[in-house]
């Protein structure tokens, strides 16, 4: 009796340190898994957390980076704003100066031309039938130019003389033509001691005019019609 229960106490001892090595053992591999998942998910969650803030720093770099070129870009458009800007107003001045310097032929021919003869109102009027003649005008703005001259008139053809001088500067009132510039191809009578007819044009321009005078008594002499002939029959 006294060895069986020996026996019996000896496997119970037995069993127990089985189930404790078993638990032991249990425990160890819980241990050891909860140790192995904890350390993936730390690693996973480091991972996550290292990824978003290298994101946050590249797109704040990005950010960073942006208004720098966006600032160099707007300092480059300012730039080509001004140089548009300066383009312009050189372009402006081009113009306002071509405008101002007109070429000497085209500012002779709209000095030359009668229709723009000084602020006179010129109405083209029916001419004589000469088939030379392109067009024939007058106007009731035009006054006498004004005499140095006193006591009876007489029309003198002699060049360079006083009455010349004057009928020159009516002539050239009439056809619109600075007298300064102006050739006289012929002066000659009207057909009266106080008309006079001028054959006339302005430097180079090949425009010639036919302008008719009389003289005003204690005015001077004023231009009364004009004709811009075809060719110049003077020349």
């Amino acid at each position: 009796m006294g060895s069986r229960f020996n026996q019996r106490d000896q496997k119970r001892k037995v069993n127990k340190i089985y189930n404790i090595a078993i638990t032991i053992v249990s425990i160890l591999i819980v241990i050891v898994a909860v140790s192995i998942f904890l350390s993936d998910d730390g690693t996973e969650t480091k991972k996550a957390t290292t990824e978003p803030k290298q994101v946050a720093e590249t797109e704040k770099g990005k950010v960073v980076d942006k208004p720098s070129g966006k600032e160099e870009e707007t300092d480059s458009e300012k730039e080509d704003a001004v140089g548009d800007s300066e383009a312009t107003e050189e372009d402006a001045e081009k113009e306002d100066s071509k405008a101002t310097e007109e070429d000497p032929e085209e500012k002779a021919e709209d000095d030359a031309d009668p229709e723009k003869a000084g602020d006179a109102e010129l109405v083209e009027v029916e001419g004589s039938g000469d088939g030379n003649v392109a067009s024939t005008y007058t106007s009731e703005s035009w006054k006498p130019v004004g005499t140095e001259q006193s006591g009876e008139h007489t029309t003198s053809f002699e060049k360079g003389s006083v009455d010349w001088n004057e009928m020159s500067k009516a002539i050239a009132s009439g056809a619109g033509i600075d007298e300064g510039s102006m050739k006289l191809w012929w002066l000659q009578n009207g057909g009266s001691p106080t008309t006079a007819i001028g054959t006339v044009s302005e430097g180079d321009n090949p425009k010639t005019f036919r302008v008719y005078i009389e003289w005003v008594d204690g005015s001077g002499w004023k231009p009364v019609k004009v004709e811009e002939l075809k060719t110049n029959d003077k020349r």
